[in-house]
């Protein structure tokens, strides 16, 4: 499987649950040079809502 962490080159979220028992991570570069990364279900939740206010394709509104 490629590796699907956002780079500054390739900016994007990515979120991993690998199983039910295990916690949420995920890894968030957008192309404004904005960087997050967070462990656990709440806080991955915390960061999604962020990037989708505002990093991604909140840029374009």
């Amino acid at each position: 499987m490629p590796n699907l962490a956002p780079t500054a080159s390739t900016p994007d979220l990515h979120v991993s649950k690998p199983s039910p028992s295990e916690p949420a991570t995920a890894s968030a570069v957008c192309h404004c040079g904005a960087t997050a990364a967070a462990r656990g279900d709440a806080q991955v939740r915390a960061l999604v809502s962020g990037w989708n206010a505002n990093h991604g394709s909140a840029h374009g509104k």
